[in-house]
């Protein structure tokens, strides 16, 4: 079998990579037979110098590769007919924007294989950038805080380069007595909270949080559990909530009457309710005063995200008032909302390093032989062109409806 790594075609172009060159030796060396190629490119933060290094070739015509591994989204025109391909495709949840790529990867009798699909059979997302997510997301929260409020200064993730320098930069953190939520329990939550604690932040229990009152920097971390409550009482049931989130309201209130800074890391589902709703958000007791969104669903569950940000511009100001977007920390009755949409992005190889671990671990032998593994099998969003049976609720999207 061979497999080809994509050059990044979507503009901005994105800097990561599926595998490291060191990645890709090791699955060639564990399973004979198999051949690595990669498509060269100049933006990647791995040098083509350092997959030749490594002993993989460099092949512009990727036609004959059996696989095409990519992060993210190929531009129509380029997708060739027939493969496999193996990137983040955003189109499992039936986004606008996309729906012609999906019809393309239709009618070329493409082979598609969303990250964001693979799952292992309880339903658990097996490869994911979350974490890198989650760490840089909440690293920026804790720069626009000093920035907002101009009590310190931090050098943003990008130019950090590396985990280990963003760790030297939070060495020389002094904080003050600031309140920090965090939603999500899963891969983002874990980063976050990894990186809140390294920074000196000391956790609480929900509980504990709402009542403490001394003059140390926290932060709390909420599950589901935590502030949701279903509309007809009964006891909290998390296969349920999942299920039905419509049926479940929001109890987030005492804990945006608390924190400084809430931290979003919580998959939302369209159907559930909002955190909080703009009229919280202008009530004088409502204390939060920047919002780094991880999710950054637009128009989703925190109604002060109306936009993505980026790695250069992180931040704007959200008038809760007049509804608009103005200039970050222009007014201090604003909320300052980080949306950025690609955070992993601003430490690029630590982050790819840490996603080529999963696949190796997760996925490489489920797609190293023909026919394809139980995860590909039950995973594909497409085989040949045609819609699978679990992504088959896509079909009039892929009409054009």
């Amino acid at each position: 079998m061979k497999w080809g790594i994509i050059r990044e075609s979507k503009v901005p172009s994105d800097r990561r990579v599926p595998l490291l060159p060191q990645q890709c030796r090791l699955l060639m060396d564990t399973y004979p037979g198999l051949q690595i190629v990669v498509q060269p490119s100049d933006v990647r933060c791995v040098s083509n110098k350092e997959y030749v290094e490594a002993g993989i070739a460099l092949q512009e015509d990727l036609r004959d590769c059996d696989v095409l591994f990519g992060i993210k989204e190929v531009p129509v025109h380029l997708l060739l007919p027939g493969k496999t391909y193996v990137f983040f495709s955003h189109t499992i949840k039936a986004q606008a924007h996309n729906q012609k790529l999906l019809q393309s990867i239709m009618e070329k009798g493409i082979t598609l294989i969303d990250y964001e699909a693979l799952k292992d059979v309880d339903g658990n997302r097996v490869i994911a950038f979350g974490r890198y997510a989650g760490v840089v997301g909440a690293y920026n929260a804790l720069l626009l805080y000093g920035k907002k409020y101009q009590l310190y200064t931090l050098k943003p993730a990008y130019q950090c380069t590396t985990r280990l320098r963003m760790s030297e930069e939070l060495k020389s953190l002094r904080l003050p007595p600031v309140r920090i939520v965090v939603t999500g329990k899963g891969r983002v939550g874990s980063g976050i909270q990894s990186l809140l604690k390294e920074a000196g932040i000391k956790e609480l229990t929900p509980e504990v949080f709402l009542k403490y009152d001394d003059t140390e920097a926290v932060f709390t971390n909420l599950g589901s559990a935590d502030y949701h409550q279903a509309n007809d009482g009964r006891a909290w049931d998390s296969g349920h909530f999942h299920t039905h989130p419509e049926d479940y309201r929001s109890t987030f209130a005492p804990y945006a009457q608390k924190a400084d800074i809430v931290i979003a890391g919580a998959y939302w589902n369209p159907k559930g309710p909002l955190l909080f709703s703009v009229e919280e958000m202008q009530a004088a007791s409502f204390k939060t005063r920047l919002i780094a969104d991880i999710t950054c669903d637009i128009h989703g569950s925190i109604p002060s995200t109306v936009k993505p940000t980026n790695i250069y511009d992180p931040a704007y100001d959200y008038n809760p008032f007049s509804r608009d977007i103005e200039a970050p920390f222009s007014d201090p009755r604003n909320i300052t909302v980080m949306a950025i949409d690609n955070l992993p992005c601003e430490l690029p190889r630590d982050a790819s390093e840490d996603f080529g671990n999963q696949f190796i671990r997760e996925v490489a032998a489920a797609l190293i032989r023909k026919p394809y593994g139980s995860l590909i099998e039950r995973c594909a969003v497409t085989v040949n062109g045609k819609l699978t049976d679990a992504f088959s609720y896509l079909s009039e999207y892929a009409k054009g409806m």
